[in-house]
């Protein structure tokens, strides 16, 4: 057997670097973590990530954070240098994301780094980093940080050639962008990519507005419910998606300890065992724990990523998550369990998340399942809202006073009302209904506006949606839409209330509003009555229902703001007719 002797030699510096870096860099994402790591670390309120070709080409993190010291700046990329801790004591009470000092000096050893800072926006300095070099140098920019990497990997081509495609390693970049985002609510975060705005996730207050945002499509926040359980030297927030939303995989189940995502299967198992029961076999709920613990009691120096955590006392967290959610679901069924008739309800379905397809919530096909809990909706304070000026508590309703009364009957197919008026059953379209009622509405009065904590990039494609903006922005103001032009770029300041559309679909319904003309306050009437309105399937209760039907009898045009008819009638004698019945 021959073997090839070699002497042992220690590495060059540079080569131990490059290997060492591969265990904090595995890819670009890494670097996006870190990076997002360090802002939130210098205290920054509004963070900006931007790649491209993946982030293989480029990546870019900018932050309004507290900057960094010239004298800071010129040892940051060396290997372990830190302003986190000190010595190994410190590690018992860090409170940052990052404390080693790994993951600048692993950056310039893996790409070309550019960092630009400044404590105060007056003077600012810029370091060119490379596997060999620092360069120095004074430049401009306002108060934060702002850190560039490109190239990865290129000098170190056995590790590019195991990198995926752009768009696979694109779609991992941004799901460490949406791991860092969940668990800081009031931070305010944009992710761009191939220099096109992706995400704008604006500050909010609750982790549950966070994770509906992120995660759920936020149109299913009223879903979600938010529990929080406190103990000795902890606080947990659990988001928890209702019987609604659950999952085929516990790809949508996230785990956080002290603002890091973590690899944790034993909590994840807290979540399943705490919700036993309460989602459909085979099924797992979607939510994430964020749990905020004394560092006393957790170690992080376990992983060079830091995805992995020791605990002094794991079993203690664990009952915690676990009985609190049972405490939960048992609370939330004494609370809608019991319904004032012993007869069964019909629901709709939940929603499940189709994984194959990607992580996104899609509603079941209709079935004849049937449940004892009343359906709880949100919209069903919609139609009362725009009845009355000042909605009565439904307890205490009385219908308004007209000419003539109604008989409300019920609801068919949880779209149509079934109302007896003056010997004629009357089908009404619940949607078309609320829809008209609201379009009256905001046609009548001052459209109320809701001011945006971020404001929103326009970025316009052509010179006629430029001086379309230009001509129209009073006009537009009037709508509830707020424009100013910063530059070469407009950003809408304010929206109306209630708005709930996307970046991407908030532009492109302004920018439709071209070919309105003269009849632009009826066409944005018209948009915002049908994405407010009661939808298809949603629950109204009897005094809501009862006075939608009686406003929509007393208006002057039957009809929808899109020209369909609101409801549909049926005598007496047609009905009898129909059975072959003789009056």
């Amino acid at each position: 057997m021959n073997i090839d002797k070699r002497h042992i030699q220690v590495l060059a510096v540079q080569e131990a670097r490059k290997i060492a870096a591969g265990e904090v860099v595995e890819r670009p994402a890494s670097l996006i973590r870190e990076f997002m790591d360090n802002a939130i670390d210098a205290g920054a309120k509004n963070i900006e990530v931007a790649i491209q070709e993946g982030g293989c080409s480029f990546i870019e993190v900018i932050d309004d954070g507290c900057g960094m010291e010239k004298s800071d700046l010129e040892i940051c990329c060396q290997d372990h240098a830190t302003s986190k801790i000190r010595c190994l004591d410190d590690l018992n009470t860090v409170s940052t994301l990052g404390f080693r000092g790994e993951a600048l000096a692993a950056a310039a050893s893996v790409a070309s780094l550019e960092i630009v800072t400044s404590t105060d926006g007056k003077e600012a300095w810029k370091i060119t980093a490379g596997a060999s070099t620092h360069e120095i140098e004074q430049s401009r920019r306002v108060k934060g940080t702002s850190v560039r990497a490109a190239g990865i990997f290129d000098t170190i081509p056995a590790r590019k050639r195991f990198l995926k495609k752009s768009a696979a390693e694109g779609a991992l970049c941004k799901q460490a962008f949406i791991d860092k985002a969940l668990a800081f609510p009031p931070i305010s975060f944009r992710f761009s990519q191939d220099n096109k705005l992706k995400l704008l996730v604006q500050s909010v207050p609750t982790y549950k507005e966070r994770f509906a945002y992120l995660v759920t499509e936020q149109q299913q926040e009223s879903f979600l419910h938010e529990i929080v359980k406190t103990g000795e030297g902890f606080t947990i927030h659990i988001v928890l998606g209702g019987q609604e939303i659950f999952s085929t995989t516990r790809r949508q189940q996230y785990v956080f300890v002290n603002g890091r995502r973590v690899q944790e299967f034993s909590l994840q198992q807290a979540l399943e065992y705490g919700t036993q029961g309460w989602f459909p076999n085979g099924t797992h709920p979607v939510g994430a724990v964020f749990i905020n613990i004394d560092p006393a009691l957790v170690d992080f120096n376990v992983h060079p990523a830091k995805r992995e955590v020791r605990w002094r006392n794991a079993s203690l967290v664990h009952h915690a998550i676990t009985e609190s959610l049972q405490n939960f679901v048992r609370h939330f069924y004494n609370k809608i369990g019991r319904v004032s008739d012993s007869k069964e309800q019909p629901v709709s379905l939940p929603l499940y998340v189709n994984d194959s397809a990607g992580p996104f919530y899609k509603r079941r096909q209709p079935s004849t399942f049937h449940t004892n809990v009343r359906s709880k909706r949100d919209s069903s304070s919609l139609a009362m809202e725009a009845l009355l000026k000042d909605p009565p508590e439904f307890a205490k309703f009385e219908p308004v006073a007209t000419a003539y009364q109604i008989r409300y009957i019920g609801q068919l197919f949880n779209l149509f009302l079934l109302v007896e008026k003056e010997g004629q059953l009357f089908i009404i379209d619940q949607h078309a209904a609320h829809e008209r009622i609201l379009y009256d509405k905001f046609i009548s009065e001052p459209i109320t506006r809701q001011e945006l904590l971020v404001s929103i990039p326009v970025i316009t494609e052509s010179a006629e949606d430029d001086n379309f903006l230009e001509q129209y922005q009073v006009d537009l103001a009037l709508l509830g839409i707020g424009l100013a032009k910063e530059g070469e770029v407009w950003r809408i300041k304010y929206l109306p209330a209630n708005w709930h559309k996307s970046d991407t679909e908030t532009v492109r319904e302004i920018l439709e509003l071209k070919s309105a003309h003269e009849d632009m306050l009826k066409r944005w009437a018209a948009t915002l009555a049908c994405h407010t309105a009661i939808k298809d399937g949603n629950y109204i209760d009897r005094s809501t229902a009862s006075a939608l039907a009686q406003a929509v009898l007393e208006l002057p045009d039957p009809h929808c703001p899109h020209g369909r008819p609101i409801f549909f009638v049926l005598s007496r004698e047609q009905l009898f007719s129909a059975v072959h019945r003789h009056l």
